[in-house]
């Protein structure tokens, strides 16, 4: 059993709805970041840069456990296990490939941006410095969504089905739900609606809250 360390977050989702698409068992296991839990040696000795989500999986393409750390990474070592299939990360090369490269698309492109935005909203609303800066973040988010949307078209997902790329984005896209710039474009609300109603998406929101909720 593939065992969870990360707390209510949304790179702690990712993870958790990966698991769930795959039907892996794994145990979450709380790290609670306002209580300092991932300074701890033994959470370090996982994640030596002190960031959730991190797992311990038992079973490591040797056969021997092993921990992997960083969101993305995370989501790519369970989708290369066997029993993960190739549905989220499809056996063609040139499927893969544009799997992959949606995967860091939503990593490298969209998420800082989205992220620098909620950072001002939500932690530094009231500073004189983040009112100034708000304008000029929130364009860019709105110039990446666009871009994005464009990218989507009419299609029900970024490539042809379902893949990595989509469950990480869909993630990414949720931290925006405190403003309506996802509404803006209606293709990617659309999207966005189709990805979290997926079965795997809503049993990995249900557990990981429950177990966070508990842990509090």
């Amino acid at each position: 059993m593939i065992e969870v360390y990360s707390w209510a977050t949304p790179n702690g989702h990712k993870v958790h709805v990966m698991l769930e698409e795959c039907g892996l068992a794994y145990r979450a296991i709380p790290v609670n970041i306002g209580a300092g839990d991932q300074f701890k040696p033994e959470f370090l000795a996982i994640s030596p840069n002190n960031k959730i989500p991190a797992i311990v999986d038992p079973d490591g393409p040797d056969g021997q456990p092993i921990s992997l750390f960083e969101s993305g990474a995370i989501v790519l070592g369970i989708a290369e296990r066997p029993e993960a299939g190739d549905s989220l990360l499809p056996a063609d090369p040139a499927q893969r490939s544009r799997a992959i490269t949606w995967l860091f698309a939503a990593l490298n492109s969209i998420e800082p941006q989205v992220q620098n935005l909620a950072g001002i909203d939500l932690f530094y609303a009231g500073e004189e410095w983040a009112k100034l800066r708000r304008p000029g973040a929130e364009a860019m988010v709105q110039k990446r969504l666009s871009e994005l949307a464009a990218a989507l078209g009419d299609k029900d997902y970024l490539e042809d089905h379902f893949s990595i790329g989509d469950l990480v984005m869909t993630t990414v896209l949720r931290i925006l739900r405190h403003t309506d710039l996802v509404d803006r474009e209606p293709k990617l609300a659309a999207y966005l609606a189709r990805c979290e109603a997926r079965p795997a998406f809503q049993r990995a929101l249900a557990a990981q809250m429950a177990v966070f909720e508990a842990a509090e």
